[in-house]
């Protein structure tokens, strides 16, 4: 498997490559030459296959040759070594609960797929590599948990101060070791601009191994197809099984989303996709008007999904050959305020006893508005982050207080530890410069 630029003046780089680089040197994103196409007996097997088979399957055309059967094998274990449940809400709707990794995020997925190919890489290379990462709340935890003491790998987390909750912060100021915080006086937009211009610095590149492990970095964003055919398992067991299920993914920086729309690119038999959005809202905008926008990223109870300018919208649309109606065809948009987010997460409480994270809540409202108007289809949401990473806005909205899980609990006790730099490139390059 060759990997191309979509900025179209860079040469193809396999697999290897490109997980290193994260993103090619005309500051494109890498995006696969040719999309694998999944043979009938084995979307007919993923009823009885183990989701460890299945994994191996998916990822082996992706990686190619760069990594050996048996070290892939051992990745794809790693990554999905957690339960990953698909639970009824209503009986329309279900849950594809991502929050049972290390980090209570569905990030855990493609952090830690990544975090080991880069691993298995850096044995290879004779520079350390520091991997740059922007976050606007999971993926620093994830990334943090995931690379924690990965030899030859430095990790460098950048978010803004004051606009990631509480947990999120602890997971990733209290790791120590070959991680290091950055608490920037901004927003996630600032901070992504920042780690993109890092990433064009001719003099950090001569300093420097540079990579990251945002979901521009294809071994982020590749394996996140893994959960939807997880999900699929799982819904072939369901009373819905019949038809395809409509699938509301909360999007922020439209990696998730993007992998669901490969795997169903490649022929996992899934039905319609929907992109739920809180106010930051190019991408239902754009759908609606035909005009994209990037506008400044406004904060919200859903911070994770606070981005005006999503970096894997450029990959959306080249799975659909640039065109806006046959991404139409495939995708709605939706837009949910703070307020029904709140009070989604408290009528689905009081309806039903499920606990929505301010993310999920967003994804049920708009999967809810989906089957008003399409009664007969049935679906699921992603609920990507544990409702205890937004105690304020959780237990406001269902009245008690939150049980923390025992994997948080130990967070509470740790040392917080940050750099704080204001929303500069040249503040945060004086510091990454070596002395």
């Amino acid at each position: 498997m060759q990997y191309f630029s979509l900025a179209k003046n860079a040469p193809a780089v396999d697999f290897k490559t490109a997980t290193i680089l994260g993103q090619a040197p005309d500051k494109g994103l890498y995006f696969p030459e040719k999309l694998p196409v999944l043979s009938p007996d084995f979307i007919q097997s993923l009823s009885t296959i183990s989701k460890n088979e299945m994994a191996f399957r998916v990822m082996k055309p992706y990686v190619g040759d760069t990594i050996p059967d048996h070290v892939l094998q051992t990745i794809v274990h790693e990554t999905l070594d957690f339960d990953i449940p698909l639970v009824p809400i209503q009986s329309n709707i279900a849950s594809l609960e991502l929050f049972h990794g290390p980090t209570l995020a569905f990030k855990d997925v493609g952090a830690r797929f990544m975090s080991r190919c880069l691993g298995y890489f850096s044995t290879s290379l004779d520079s350390k590599i520091t991997v740059l990462v922007a976050t606007s709340g999971d993926t620093g935890g994830a990334v943090a948990s995931g690379f924690l003491g990965v030899p030859g790998v430095e990790v460098v987390i950048l978010y803004p101060s004051g606009k990631v909750s509480p947990v999120q912060e602890l997971q990733l100021t209290t790791c120590g070791n070959n991680i290091t915080a950055l608490e920037i006086d901004g927003s996630f937009d600032d901070c992504q601009a920042i780690v993109k211009a890092a990433f064009m610095d001719s003099d950090l590149k001569q300093k420097l191994f540079l990579t990251s492990a945002n979901s521009i970095n294809v071994a982020r964003w590749l394996p996140q197809q893994l959960y939807y055919f997880v999900a699929y398992q799982e819904w072939l067991k369901s009373a819905n099984s019949a038809k395809p299920p409509v699938i509301s993914v909360p999007s922020g920086n439209f990696g998730n989303i993007c992998a669901g729309l490969l795997a169903k690119k490649t022929g996992l038999p899934l039905g319609h996709f929907i992109a739920a959005c809180n106010i930051n809202d190019v991408v239902p905008q754009y759908l609606a008007t035909g005009v994209y926008a990037s506008a400044k990223a406004q904060p919200t109870i859903s911070n994770a999904m606070d981005v005006g300018d999503p970096s894997n919208f450029i990959r959306i649309m080249e799975l659909f050959t640039q065109s806006l109606d046959f991404l139409k065809e495939e995708v709605s948009g939706d837009t949910i305020s703070d307020d029904t987010t709140a009070t989604t997460i408290e009528n689905v409480y009081k309806e039903t006893g499920y606990i929505l994270d301010p993310h999920g809540a967003v994804a049920y409202k708009a999967l809810q508005n989906y089957l008003k108007a399409y009664p007969q289809e049935a679906g699921f949401i992603l609920e990507t982050a544990h409702p205890v990473k937004f105690p304020q806005i959780v237990e406001a909205s269902i009245g008690h207080a939150l049980n923390i899980p025992d994997q948080v609990k130990p967070l509470f006790s740790k040392e917080k530890k940050s750099v704080q730099l204001p929303a500069s490139f040249a503040a945060v390059k004086d510091w990454l410069m070596p002395g």
